[in-house]
């Protein structure tokens, strides 16, 4: 066992020695909506992109008198236009989603007070993606991100079956919303690639939905499968989700040592006029958490909750299963003090075997302040609990500081996916 002297210890700048070791760790990003430039146009990035994503969609709507039916039927340039006139110009962009894009621009050295578009449009123009992918990802501190990948999604399937391989920089996740959500509604896709699947979910299906996730697992070589679940998700239930669940998908991830991110607690469409920024969020019923983790003791999972009313239960039941990881603050949780209420209640309950963040980055560039906001949000939450620590009687080195946020970013995933 190290022996801790006091020469090692950490008596002095607390605070930078934190700092630091937050600055200088390479992140993983482990979960985004990005892609590997051999995906195409499906990657997005640059500013009319970075302005149209729907949270920034659903601020327009509450600043502007343009219905969403209007607003739809314009041009993504002319939308990019609207948005900047109206939350950054005509309005002070304070929010967490406009500062953002603020911070995102300023850290690629554009003009964040223009009320034209132009130089900025200009800039990304001259961009050559590959290069830019590296650019975007040295100044977010990230080392890798991990995709998500659906196979019944025509366009990236076709990548896929072209023999895609990447290099760690990106790595896949395989998505099941289409499998596990709307089975019904996906069969002739399924059928399609040559699986003998039928809707009544009997024994014959469930042998044919194994080998296909099999097939892409080999093929995309996944860090992990991953669902996203309504607020209403229920385990067990007389349904094809628990069929499938129990006697297809689990089976495989065990099997193949691939974990199964759950990600509970979304409503969708509560208004559906707004599309991608209509989604709602509800409390979710955690015991079937409980179920499936007591089900599956020999399966991984890693579990993200919309709710902030379920986080504190999340972490009672991280305590109770050590198949159980939690990690994020996801969606509408992702807000600076949202995300320092979790973190410490995370840290205070489970030490650091968690995972505090990822960016679920839609747009290329969003890493920049997402991933920046997080360090921000760190320093004081770390600091926090190492000065209380010392109080207590144990001071920390600088060398377990960096050990604690390589864990956290880093290491805690890395063995989770092994």
């Amino acid at each position: 066992m190290q022996q801790i002297t006091s020469e090692s210890l950490v008596t002095g700048n607390l605070t930078g020695a934190v700092a630091d070791a937050v600055a200088t760790t390479p992140f993983i990003d482990i979960h985004t909506h990005l892609f590997a430039p051999a995906f195409g146009e499906i990657g997005l990035w640059g500013i009319d992109n970075l302005l149209t994503y729907h949270y920034l969609e659903a601020e327009l709507f509450r600043f502007s008198s343009v219905r969403p039916d209007q607003y739809f039927a314009l041009e993504r340039r002319q939308k990019a236009d609207l948005i900047w006139r109206t939350l950054f110009v005509e309005n002070t962009p304070i929010s967490e989603a406009a500062r953002g894009v603020v911070a995102a621009m300023h850290a690629l050295g554009l003009e964040t007070s223009t009320e034209s578009l132009d130089t900025a449009r200009e800039f990304f123009r001259d961009q050559k993606i590959e290069q830019h992918i590296k650019n975007v990802f040295r100044i977010a501190g990230i080392s890798s991100v991990v995709m998500t990948n659906d196979p019944l999604d025509q366009a990236e399937a076709e990548v896929w079956k072209r023999g895609a391989h990447f290099d760690g920089t990106f790595r896949a996740a395989l998505r099941l919303d289409r499998v596990l959500n709307g089975f019904a509604d996906h069969l002739h896709q399924i059928r399609a690639d040559g699986y003998a699947v039928d809707a009544d979910g009997g024994r014959t299906t469930m042998v044919e939905i194994r080998r296909f996730l099999e097939d892409w697992s080999k093929r995309m070589e996944p860090a992990y499968m991953a669902v996203s679940l309504s607020d209403d998700f229920r385990y067990p239930q007389n349904d094809i989700r628990t069929r499938l669940l129990r006697e297809a998908v689990l089976p495989v991830c065990r099997d193949l040592r691939i974990p199964l991110s759950l990600m509970i607690g979304v409503r969708r469409q509560v208004n559906p006029a707004l599309r991608l920024a209509g989604d709602g969020v509800g409390i979710a019923d955690l015991r079937a958490v409980e179920a499936i983790c007591r089900e599956f003791p020999d399966n991984r999972f890693l579990i993200s909750v919309l709710s902030r009313e379920n986080q504190h239960e999340l972490c009672v039941y991280s305590r109770k299963f050590s198949n159980l990881l939690p990690f994020g603050c996801w969606w509408f949780l992702n807000n600076p003090s949202l995300v320092e209420e979790i973190t410490r209640e995370r840290l205070e309950m489970l030490g650091v075997s968690f995972i505090p963040q990822h960016s679920d980055a839609r747009i290329l560039e969003q890493v920049i302040y997402k991933w920046r906001n997080t360090r921000r949000t760190m320093i004081p939450i770390l600091t926090n609990g190492y000065e209380l620590l010392a109080e207590d009687g144990r001071p920390v080195t600088a060398s377990e500081i960096r050990r604690d946020v390589a864990k956290l970013f880093r290491t805690n995933f890395e063995e989770w996916i092994m």
